[in-house]
């Protein structure tokens, strides 16, 4: 800009007396510093960013002036010039006194002139005639401006330079319109800069999501998808961009109406299509705005297993066993499992007395995700694995500092984890006599106070016990309380062993062999007729988990046909009694599969009792409908 002439004079007396200092001399004609070769490169290859911005705009002011006798400077921060173009007739005099690239135009260098004041005055000036220090300089008036960055410090500077009979104030303005320019165009490049940053930082973390993500315009066209949606639908980016995702999501028209009318859409379960796959997840959608106007939205599913997978993985709360994971057809254990699933809706409690071995807790999660609480918590506490010191704060949870080694913070108990849910409360025999009091009061009054506080918190909670211990006896031997026995078998469930409902046996042997082929990845033995034989006779008095334990070593061990294993298990007949002098696994062509065994065992009971079904199914172990049933697969 042109100051008022005193500030003009002061800047200018100021200047020259640096000048001085510096030791230029006023007949000087070469600026004192000049990059040369590699030098000049290296300096150009620094600022190559600046000069890729600035240049353009250099280009349009050079064809604004030529022929007017104007050339222009562009240097960086420390007055090196970077560019330099005008007329050959000027240039020619410019290369004369060596103001080439290369060339420091700093007061340092060559006194003042209007690049190396405005540099160090961080100022627009105009400098003309004698206002230069060296002699030289007095045949030209320049007009220079600092372009700084977006944080306002400088980065170099532009200059224009012609005879000083042409000198004008709006030259000057001319350069300092062309700075803003170039300042604009780096806050622009700047912000296209930051915005490719956080683009590439997005897409980054977005692919780093194991979460579907895809963007949707309101034409519903895909606009962006992750790489976790395109491998869960085995798909390619580049086959879905800028299609309609009513491949993908036929019901998009429903979700964009619900989020543009203001309703939200999270955790819908929704049938997701590709011509490659078909599936259920869950599904959640964001709208996306601009000035209050909804362009699209953010689609973001997952497989509903894997959901289910994750919320068992990061809370353990979930009960995974339903009535169809109780493998038998015995009238015994059909009746536990119609009565279980009458009562699973109850809120009343339920004690399920049983043998060791017998899947109580199978029966309790069946029972939770056969009721009204199925999408809440199961909560599961073996009473009789808990030191007793323990088993009041893992309960009732505890305040911060309640005892020493507690949590920071505290911590829930199973009552407050289980709120709204199930808590099994597994050997209940084996609860303290203290602690039956405060289960006890827990459950009159439906709260809970955690152990070193007062306040108290309501629970809404059902409880399951299971004991294989008969609590009456442990009520008359004063072990077990009787009110509390009372109040936790308002639902009574026996659950019979494997000796009371034999007729389940054929099944379970089936049902475990196969089983534990599949799981440890051998072949399916064949067993001998009397080894078979000999495990439907024995009393299994460890029950479902002697018998999956006895066959998983089997298959275990003996997964290889090639073996002959007549001696390899004569030391079972001790450990389970049997009646027999061998026991063992015989791969010969004498060995039949279990299938065939269960035929014949059938055609001989129903000959033997002349074809009487009632009797025949009562020797079996088995119904009616079931004897008919296997009749029918069996071909009898």
């Amino acid at each position: 800009m042109i100051y008022g002439k005193e500030k003009q004079d002061n800047i200018i007396k100021k200047s020259h007396e640096r000048s001085v200092y510096f030791g230029i001399e006023e007949n000087r004609v070469f600026p004192k510093k000049i990059l040369k070769g590699k030098e000049i490169t290296n300096n150009i290859e620094k600022n190559k960013s600046f000069l890729k911005v600035a240049s353009p705009f250099i280009d349009i002011l050079y064809d604004f002036l030529k022929g007017s006798e104007f050339f222009i400077i562009l240097t960086d921060k420390e007055g090196c010039i970077l560019k330099i173009i005008g007329d050959k007739e000027v240039m020619d005099i410019a290369n004369n006194l060596n103001m080439v690239v290369g060339a420091f135009m700093s007061e340092n260098s060559i006194g003042t002139n209007a690049m190396g004041t405005a540099i160090k005055e961080d100022i627009p000036i105009q400098i003309s005639e004698r206002e230069h220090f060296i002699k030289a300089y007095h045949r030209w008036t320049c007009s220079a401006a600092p372009i700084h960055d977006i944080n306002g410090d400088i980065i170099g500077c532009l200059n224009l330079t012609g005879d000083r009979d042409r000198v004008h104030s709006h030259t000057l303005g001319l350069v300092v319109a062309a700075v803003k320019s170039i300042e604009n165009q780096i806050n622009v490049d700047n912000t296209n800069k930051k915005l490719l940053e956080t683009y590439q930082y997005m897409n980054t973390i977005v692919d780093s999501i194991s979460s579907g993500i895809y963007v949707v315009d309101f034409r519903g066209k895909i606009k962006t998808i992750n790489k976790a949606a395109c491998n869960i639908l085995g798909i390619e980016d580049k086959d879905v961009l800028d299609k309609n995702v009513e491949n993908i999501l036929p019901n998009w028209h429903h979700i964009f109406e619900r989020i543009k009318n203001g309703k939200p859409y999270e955790d819908k379960e929704a049938v997701l299509n590709d011509k490659l796959i078909k599936g259920r997840y869950n599904v959640s959608a964001t709208p996306i705005q601009i000035e209050n106007k909804i362009i699209g939205m953010v689609i973001v599913f997952k497989e509903i297993k894997t959901v289910l997978d994750l919320v068992n993985k990061y809370s353990g709360m979930r009960a995974v066993y339903n009535f169809e994971d109780i493998i038998g057809e015995s009238k015994e254990i059909k009746k536990v499992i119609n009565y279980a699933k009458g009562i699973s809706s109850s809120p009343s409690t339920v004690l399920i007395e049983g043998e060791s071995g017998t899947g109580k807790e199978l029966l309790a999660q069946s029972i939770h995700n056969y009721g009204d609480r199925r999408e809440n918590s199961f909560i599961a506490l073996n009473c009789g694995a808990i030191p007793k010191s323990l088993i009041e704060s893992e309960l009732f949870g505890y305040e911060d500092g309640a005892f020493t080694g507690a949590r920071r913070g505290g911590h829930a108990g199973k009552f407050e984890l289980a709120n709204g849910g199930t808590l099994f409360l597994d050997e209940i025999g084996e609860m303290p006599l203290d602690m039956q009091v405060s289960l006890l009061r827990v459950l009159q009054e439906g709260y809970v106070t955690r152990v070193g506080g007062d306040k108290v918190i309501p629970v809404d909670v059902r409880i399951i016990a299971a004991t294989n211990k008969d609590l009456k006896k442990e009520v008359e031997k004063g072990t077990f309380r009787q009110d509390l026995y009372y109040r936790l078998s308002v639902i009574p469930i026996k659950l019979p062993p494997i000796r009371e409902r034999k007729g389940d046996l054929p099944i379970l042997i089936k049902y475990f062999f196969r089983i534990k082929s599949i799981k440890l990845n051998k072949p399916m033995p064949h067993i001998k007729e009397d080894i078979y034989h000999n495990m439907l006779q024995y009393n299994w008095p460890g029950n479902i988990r002697e018998l999956e334990n006895f066959i998983e070593n089997i298959v275990n061990l003996r997964g290889d046909s090639s073996f002959m294993l007549e001696e390899d298990f004569k030391n079972i007949e001790d450990k389970h009694n049997f009646h027999e002098n061998n026991i063992g696994l015989l791969y010969s062509n004498k060995i039949r599969t279990l299938e065939e065994i269960e035929k014949e065992a059938i055609i001989n009971t129903v000959n033997e009792y002349n074809r009487n079904m009632s009797q025949s199914a009562k020797a079996l172990g088995i119904t009616r409908a079931t004897l008919y049933s296997k009749l029918k697969k069996y071909n009898i």
